[in-house]
């Protein structure tokens, strides 16, 4: 039975479905030789490549979590300079879940498990993300609960955030959407700069000790929490 190759590539753990759609517009994957669209059926009997590569399949899920450094880009795309997937010197294929700009560090997950991916990063799930973010001036009250409540930006007001300050000018966040730069947007509307921006949780994923620039793999417990769809207990920000 033929589904539509997104959906494939993420069911066998080549990518998400976003990065799929990406991949097909850009016109770096082909199948029986011949280039794709997005809306493009195959099955397990057709021969994929992406980038000349063929595509194996993956039973075994890999699910891995990383504290990025500052500089290295969350990106599969192995041409470009200070790549995710080279920095981690991983053998088999992962790919990472969501985003986290050059300039920004912590908790990225990756894995292959496609539809897991799917379900943390699609916005009807609304699954929470940590940020420990530390701005050059100091934070008033007034711009906090602006954060908290939401701001007008250039895609349309932000969702109303949980915030806590910790002090002067530094400040824990939390989102429950996933808009590019959405932080570094949000400061820049108010007139703050900021100097740290590090993500500490994704739904019910911490960071927690792991060391900047080491990973480690997941625990049984981790996957099948991060798994459900129950709003996470976190209870108050540390």
């Amino acid at each position: 039975m033929k589904e539509r190759i997104n959906k494939y590539l993420s069911a066998q753990g080549i990518c998400s479905r976003r990065e799929a759609d990406r991949l097909l517009t850009a016109g770096r994957v082909t199948v029986n030789g011949q280039p794709v669209s997005v809306g493009t059926k195959v099955s397990s009997d057709d021969q994929i490549e992406i980038d000349g590569e063929l595509i194996n399949n993956q039973p075994v899920k890999i699910y891995i979590i990383l504290n990025k450094p500052v500089g290295v880009i969350t990106t599969t795309d192995q041409r470009r300079p200070d790549n995710v997937i080279n920095f981690i010197h991983l053998s088999e294929r992962v790919f990472p879940v969501g985003r986290l700009d050059v300039l920004s560090s912590g908790l990225l997950l990756l894995t292959n498990d496609g539809e897991l991916a799917n379900r943390l990063t699609h916005p009807r799930y609304r699954h929470e993300k940590e940020y420990d973010v530390t701005v050059e001036q100091a934070v008033t009250d007034d711009q906090l609960e602006l954060l908290k409540t939401g701001l007008k930006l250039a895609d349309g007001p932000t969702l109303p955030a949980k915030v806590r300050r910790f002090d002067a000018n530094r400040f824990r966040i939390v989102l429950r959407e996933g808009r590019n730069r959405q932080i570094r947007r949000m400061c820049e509307a108010l007139g703050l700069e900021i100097r740290r921006l590090k993500r500490v949780r994704v739904h019910t994923l911490k960071l927690g000790r792991l060391p900047i620039g080491h990973w480690r793999e997941l625990t049984k417990k981790e996957v099948t929490e991060l798994s459900s769809d129950r709003p996470s207990k976190q209870g108050r920000m540390r």
